[in-house]
């Protein structure tokens, strides 16, 4: 569902790439694309195709026409729709029976008169219009962020959308509490020259919008394939045994995430069989409260009230016997008697079977080498003779210059 300028070249095989990360021409690098499934299918003789598409704009915006004009629309296609005021340019992204579903998903009653319309297919004037304004958001989205700061307005501009014809600019905000933007608002109109619409999002939508890597190495589901933004809290990390360390359970929009959801029923599903986490086993020799549970292998680990620190690993069928029979106001002798032991796992041991040098070998800084090391240290038992020979070099030098002296007077 790439568009035509990320296919690849056909010389070398090789991506030639857009370089518009996502926000080319057709906007559909990987921007929750959908795949008509019955494209390749016929209508039965005497039917109409259903007259609403879906049409997507800017950063996966996605929304509902009617086809008055019974154009022949496909998905790719551009067309400009209705607006207000003027005229808005999209993509089509579905057409046929498929629309009639996502409209039923999203809650859209497909025979209300309150749908918009597409006015035409895009001509080549529109589709000029509509790249330049596009062009003229990143500088302006700079532009915007520094009024903002001069008014000391709590907020973030996330980004901005201008609509097809270019008559007006949309400012996507998220901010904590809420804000009075009515001197922005006038600013920008001074500045931009054109209409001013603010609308806030949250922090989940502009992650979505943005985009990004999670920790899991892929890109954002919300970003992707992701349509609607559930609540996540901390119970689920905590049926799923989590450690509620907030820096890892973030995303990039700073709330929890989306993925811990996901898992979440099939840890409910295993619980089922598991006895309450607070449940207390009643033996003879002290009370033993729950301290941890594997939910793949079916343990739970016990310890007494008086020894936390010694804990007994029980399967979830010796648990259930013993609460049976401390329902019967029967006390077992220990948990000694149904513990089990776990036998480790040898630990692979990777030796140096091949003489390998160590990796760490370059770690360690070399020493340097002394400079007196070549020199000869002297023997203290050799210093009067050393020191003779030196006198007697001295003065056999000293005759040879008076020599030459002489000679040449």
């Amino acid at each position: 569902m790439a568009c035509t300028n990320c296919s690849t070249s056909a010389k070398d095989g090789t991506p030639r790439g857009c370089k518009n990360n996502g926000a080319c021409g057709t906007d559909s690098c990987n921007k929750l694309t959908v795949f008509d499934w019955l494209g390749n299918m016929n209508l039965p003789n005497g039917e109409t195709p259903f007259d609403c598409v879906e049409v997507r704009f800017k950063n996966g915006r996605k929304e509902f026409y009617r086809n008055t004009e019974k154009l022949t629309l496909s998905i790719g296609d551009i067309v400009a729709t209705e607006a207000s005021p003027g005229h808005d340019v999209g993509i089509v992204t579905l057409t046929g029976e498929l629309v009639k579903i996502q409209m039923k998903k999203k809650g859209v009653n497909h025979t209300s008169s309150e749908i918009a319309k597409i006015y035409r297919k895009a001509s080549q004037k529109d589709i000029d219009i509509w790249s330049a304004a596009r062009d003229k958001e990143e500088p302006m989205k700079v532009r915007a962020r520094e009024l903002a700061i001069a008014l000391n307005l709590e907020m973030k501009l996330s980004d901005i959308e201008f609509q097809g014809d270019g008559s007006k600019a949309i400012f996507y905000y998220t901010a904590n509490d809420r804000v009075d933007f009515r001197q922005l608002i006038k600013d920008f109109a001074k500045e931009f020259s054109t209409r001013i619409e603010m609308k806030q999002v949250g922090f989940r939508q502009e992650a979505s919008r943005l985009g990004g890597i999670g920790s899991c190495g892929r890109e954002l589901c919300c970003s992707t394939w992701l349509t609607d933004f559930r609540s996540v809290n901390t119970s689920a990390a905590r049926y799923q045994q989590l450690s509620l360390n907030p820096q890892k359970l973030a995303g990039q929009c700073g709330k929890l995430k989306c993925c811990l959801n996901y898992e979440l029923d099939t840890y409910l599903d295993a619980l089922k069989d598991f006895p309450d986490f607070e449940t207390k086993l009643y033996t003879e020799k002290g009370d033993a409260i729950c301290q941890k549970q594997d939910i793949f292998k079916g343990l739970m680990w016990f310890a007494y009230t008086d020894n936390f620190a010694n804990w007994h690993v029980l399967k979830i069928d010796q648990v259930k016997e013993i609460i049976a029979s401390n329902k019967e106001k029967k006390r077992v002798s220990s948990l000694e008697d149904y513990a089990i032991e776990i036998t480790t796992e040898p630990v692979a041991d990777f030796n140096n079977a091949m003489g390998q040098e160590s990796l760490t070998r370059f770690d360690q800084p070399k020493k340097k080498k002394s400079k007196n090391r070549n020199k000869k240290r002297p023997n203290p038992n050799n210093n009067g003779n050393n020191n003779g020979n030196n006198n007697s070099n001295n003065k056999a030098s000293g005759e040879r210059k008076i020599n030459k002296n002489e000679n040449k007077k």
